[in-house]
């Protein structure tokens, strides 16, 4: 009996160091080398980073019978403004970087573009904050940092007095008192919006108050937002996993994991939503590696802006060691080379949903136009380059 005992327990023990060493393995596999040629994130988010500077504004082609705001720089300009910031500062490309820098000179204060500025107390607009942000963390010049962090401050005060909270009043008061964002609307996208600038703010100044207020409303959001399959609705009133949509939650969540502290105390929460979310878009991925506009419609048309959101996301997992390397660590190379097939000749990035409202109406989801060279795709795959090459 004590034999078969001492031979089991070293059956047993045997097997656990088997499975360790077998896991540490999977981790140290890089998933994402001998990338074939044109698909390595040198040469793709070179690419991309090269046609945005030589882009003009997205927001300027408006006609003027749209609302002032949409005349403003907007936040998937300023998504890929940052993605290629990134891309200059992980390459030591100090050409683009000041060609980055000087695209955006002229909307500081008082500049020639100072008409562009974004006017709102708005989570769409307060992102702008963002750029500067980067551009003082990568060259600790004070008048970017000031600027940014102008942004980020507003973030937590009150709100304009020509300016009404998306929620109602009382529920707005409640949230703001609980030291919530007064632009804080429970719609699934402001997980990226609100959340990257508070970030950036932190990641500048070292100010734990920015990470502090960070964290804390993507606990709200989550509790709020994710539903038991890990994936997120539009809105609490809108029932429907739209892609992009959900993308911004998973590309703010992996932002934020790289930054939050391992003792910080909503570190745990927002790790359990995020492995939630990267379990349940596995089950969804297609077989070129991409998901779909509605992410559980199997007639919903594949779409590029929400796929590279998540294979930033799933990067960022892998290298972080927060996703488990053998599973997840095929399916975001497979994403990757999936979501760059979307690339056209030109630099742009086709199959981009258009720019999507909430609401209750499933057709709304499934007919949405098909954009291409719209920002909404060119930031998430600069992001997803950044993340490979990080």
């Amino acid at each position: 009996m004590n034999c078969r005992k001492i031979f089991g327990n070293a059956l047993i023990l045997g097997a656990l160091i088997f499975g360790s060493t077998i896991s540490a393995l999977a981790q140290s596999v890089d998933y994402f080398a001998n990338l074939p040629a044109g698909t390595t994130p040198q040469e793709v988010g070179k690419r991309l980073a090269d046609h945005f500077v030589a882009s003009p504004h997205m927001n300027g082609a408006h006609p003027a019978s749209v609302p002032a705001y949409m005349h403003t720089i907007g936040y998937a300009e300023v998504g890929t403004w940052y993605g290629a910031l990134n891309f200059a500062q992980l390459t030591k490309n100090e050409a683009l970087q000041k060609q980055l820098i000087a695209r955006f000179d002229p909307l500081m204060p008082g500049g020639a573009e100072d008409a562009l500025r974004p006017r709102r107390h708005h989570v769409d607009d307060s992102i702008f904050g963002t750029v500067p942000l980067e551009v003082a963390i990568e060259t600790k010049d004070q008048k970017y940092l000031a600027e940014g962090k102008s942004w980020a401050d507003r973030q937590w005060g009150p709100l304009a007095p020509d300016t009404p909270p998306e929620l109602p009043q009382d529920v707005h008061d409640a949230l703001v008192k609980d030291g919530l964002s007064p632009e804080t609307r429970f719609w699934v996208d402001d997980m990226y919006m609100l959340t990257i600038l508070q970030l950036q703010a932190y990641r500048a100044t070292g100010d734990s108050k920015y990470l502090d207020r960070d964290a804390k409303e993507m606990v709200a959001y989550l509790d709020k937002l994710q539903q038991p399959n890990g994936l997120f609705f539009h809105a609490p009133d809108v029932p429907f996993y739209w892609g992009r949509g959900n993308g911004w939650f998973a590309a703010g969540m992996a932002e934020m994991l790289r930054s939050l502290p391992k003792d910080h105390p909503q570190r745990a929460r927002i790790e359990d939503g995020y492995r939630k979310m990267m379990a349940g878009l596995l089950k969804y991925q297609g077989k070129d590696g991409t998901w779909r506009q509605l992410i559980d419609h199997e007639e919903a048309w594949p779409e590029s802006s929400g796929s590279a959101m998540f294979t930033f996301a799933m990067i960022t997992g892998v290298k972080l060691g927060i996703l488990d390397g053998y599973t997840y660590g095929p399916a975001a190379r497979k994403a990757w080379l999936g979501v760059i097939g979307y690339i056209d000749q030109n630099g742009d990035v086709t199959n981009v949903c258009e720019g999507t409202n909430k609401l209750n109406d499933l057709n709304h989801y499934l007919t949405r136009h098909r954009r291409t060279g719209d920002f909404h795709g060119q930031a998430p795959i600069l992001w997803a380059a950044d993340a490979l090459l990080r």
